[in-house]
This record gives structure tokens, sequence and C-alpha cells, in this order.
């Protein structure tokens, strides 16, 4: 049983399923619809190599017809768009032969249609999960909100970031609020905006370093003709809009920089909110917020996992953001629940062979899955202590350090092999 249909439970389930294992995942969602999500993410080699191994053939091509057309390079700038530091695309992903080894850049709406294509047997919408129970044969049942329950050899928690399941688990497991708030956003990429906005917030993802306080990140996404439809039943709205090319932005600082009831401001406040922070950058840089749609302008309360010891493995365990979630400031949350699906399928898989008790299999997942994933979250929460960062003089040292860098290709190669992995 996986609780949870996010990317990685239903990454999981189709690899199971594909294996012959039987798989139920439980989604407290009414309907597909009430779940999706319009921003775009970026998938690395290791999210990549667990679609194609998890997926059967004609979903894993659904998906590389989806990603974006969008192949830009990488850049660091100023706050007036000066680049300190920027990356070809063929630096920051070298091509490869196999396509399950590159980066790409999808929509969350796409990526789960086709996550959820031919799953209507093994995904139960509308159910709640409550509680579990182990029972005195090893097996496990979980009960739902709606007074249903299941029996499983192995219950999953893949329900994210509040977790229900790691509540039970490991009630000690902390997340922490780390300070940092982030205001995002969507600007269409029309024929007058393109003409408005310089060719590096069109094509290429940016890291906006200023001088002062605050980050602001930058990605493009240029839709597949192919693009999957949510069907008819999409609501209406930019937000949940797939097939429209946009630019997503978004501005962070320290939580005590922005005024209380932050959350409670409209679209349109909050990015004049941030232009009044920004009054002095690079003209590009404001058109991109002023013409961005305020329904799709929102706030992150960016928040991170707690480091976990190992426990003691039974038939429960954790995947995703139900254990190690992060930061978005490292762009690899949704690749590590990736890689969790695809090392926790290998290890069922050993098990129903009969290669290896279930427990055991269990334990080496979870050894691997929380050395690789709080080494994830540690990047991400670096990263995001230096977006609320006010050290003048250690942004200072950090601009100086990208110049270098630009200017010794030993250096540069060694950075553009660390981005996005």
């Amino acid at each position: 049983m996986i609780i949870g249909g996010g990317i990685g439970g239903l990454c999981l389930a189709q690899g199971l399923r594909n294996a012959g294992i039987d798989v139920t995942v439980y989604e407290r969602s009414l309907t597909r619809t009430d779940w999706l999500q319009g921003y775009r993410i970026h998938i690395n080699p290791h999210g990549s190599r667990a679609l194609h191994d998890c997926l059967e053939p004609a979903n894993w091509q659904a998906f590389l017809d989806t990603v974006s057309r969008s192949a830009g390079g990488f850049g660091f700038t100023t706050e007036q768009l000066q680049d300190l530091l920027r990356f070809r695309a063929d630096e920051v992903a070298p091509a490869s032969t196999d396509p399950a080894d590159r980066h790409y850049g999808v929509s969350r709406i796409s990526l789960r249609q086709v996550l959820l294509s031919g799953m209507d047997d093994v995904v139960r919408l509308g159910k709640t999960f409550e509680s579990y129970e182990v029972l005195p044969d090893g097996r496990v049942t979980a009960c739902f909100a709606d007074g249903t329950s299941d029996t499983a050899d192995l219950l999953i928690g893949a329900d994210g970031a509040n977790s229900r399941v790691r509540r039970q688990l490991l009630p000690h497991a902390e997340r922490k609020d780390t300070g940092i708030v982030a205001v995002a956003g969507k600007h269409r990429l029309t024929e007058e905006s393109l003409v408005k906005l310089p060719a590096a917030l069109t094509t290429d993802a940016n890291m906006i370093i200023p001088a002062r306080r605050g980050f602001l990140f930058t990605a493009v996404w240029q839709h597949n003709h192919r693009t999957v439809s949510a069907g008819s039943d999409l609501p209406s709205g930019f937000l949940l809009d797939d097939t429209a090319d946009y630019t997503f932005w978004a501005y962070a600082d320290a939580a005590g920089q922005f005024p209380e009831g932050l959350s409670e401001l409209p679209g349109d406040r909050l990015a004049g909110l941030i232009l009044d922070k920004t009054p002095d950058w690079a003209p590009g840089l404001r058109n991109l917020i002023s013409g961005s749609d305020p329904t799709t302008v929102n706030v992150v309360r960016v928040r991170s996992a707690s480091p976990v010891a190992a426990w003691a493995t039974g038939p429960v365990t954790l995947l995703g953001d139900a254990i190690h979630n992060m930061t978005p400031m490292g762009g690899i949350g949704a690749n590590t629940a990736l890689r969790d699906a695809d090392l926790l399928r290998r290890q069922l898989i050993t098990v129903s062979r009969n290669e290896l008790p279930l427990i055991p299999a269990i334990h080496a997942y979870e050894a691997r899955m929380l050395d690789y994933g709080f080494a994830a979250v540690k990047s991400s929460l670096r990263n995001a202590r230096q977006a609320g960062s006010a050290s003048r003089l250690g942004r200072i040292i950090f601009r100086g350090t990208l110049r270098t860098m630009s200017a010794l290709p030993p250096l540069r190669r060694r950075l553009a092999a660390t981005l996005g992995t």
C-alpha cells in the first residue's frame, strides 16, 4: 500500500505494477484535478533514470514527448543582469546518447498525467489515511477516515511533507521553518513579452545575486505540442495551464523582511511588494515581475526536514518528502523522491523473487535513502540560508568567486557538473 499519489508514490506504483507486484495507491484528493500543480520542475539524470526504469515504454515515451522545448543554459548575474558566470546548455547538460541520462524541464501537470496513465485500477481517490496497525503476523493494516481499512505486507508513506504516516512511525521527526520566505509567479511568454524581456530571461535559467538582500531565481517553460492534457475537467486559469510558454520566477529573503499577513495578500500586491524591494534592478527583471499574471503569484514559507537517524525497520517505511522534505532552493526534491521510488522498487523485486526477505530489503533501502536524501536536504538548506543572508561582504566574495570560476575552465567545469544534481 502506498499512501499518497504524488510524483514519488505514483512512480513507485508504476514500477511495481510493471514488475507484477500487487500495489494500491490511496490518495485523499477526490479527483485528479484537485492536486494539479502548475509550475515547471527540473528533472535531472537521477530522476530521468528512475522514470525510465519504472515506466513502461509507452509511458516513458509520453514523458519525453511532453518535456519543455527549452534547452537553455544557466546564468549567475547581478541585479543589473550583468553576467557573473553563464553556462551554455551543453555545459550544464552534456549531450548523452541515452535519453534516460539527460536533464529535462517538465510541467508538474504533464508529469502527473503520465504517472497516472493506466492506473485507474491502482489509484483509490478520496481515501484519507488516519493511522496504521502492525499485526501479529507482521503485516500492516491502514485505517482511513471513511471507516474502511486495508491490509498489506508493506505500507509506504509517500504522503508529502506533512505525512501522517511519518507522524506515527517517527513522532520525533521534525520539519523546521528556515526563516526564509519566497514569492513566486509566472510571466506568460507572448510575442509582446518576448520583446520586453532580455533573451537571458526567456531562454536560460538564472540566479540573480544582488549586492544587498534577497535572491531571484528564474526558469523557462516552453510547452511541447504533445503536452498531456488533463482533460475537459481541468480548471481554468494560467497557474494550471501547461500549454502556455512562461518564465517562472521566485524571489526569496528572510521572513523578517516581509510584512505580517503576507500570505493573505492578492497576487498583484505581492508582485508590487517585490517591485518595491527591487527599485534599482534591471528593467528586464522588473518587467518580468510586473508582467506576471497575478493569479500565479503566491507565497511559499520555506521549511526543511531535520536529520533523522535510522530506525528499527518494520513493515512501514517512507519515501520522498514524507521523510526528507527539503527547500526548493536546490531543485532536487522531486528527483530525490523519484530516486527513492526506483530504489525501493528494485528492493521489492528482490523480495518478490525470493532473493531477500522483506525486512532486510527495506532496511537496505532505508539506509541508502537516508544517506543521499539528507545530503540533498543539507545542500538545499545551505542554498536557502544564503538567500536570507544580509552579509554584504559574503555577497562580494561569492560574486567574485563566480567571476573567477568563469575565467578558469577547470573550476567552471566542476561547478557545471553539480548544477541540478
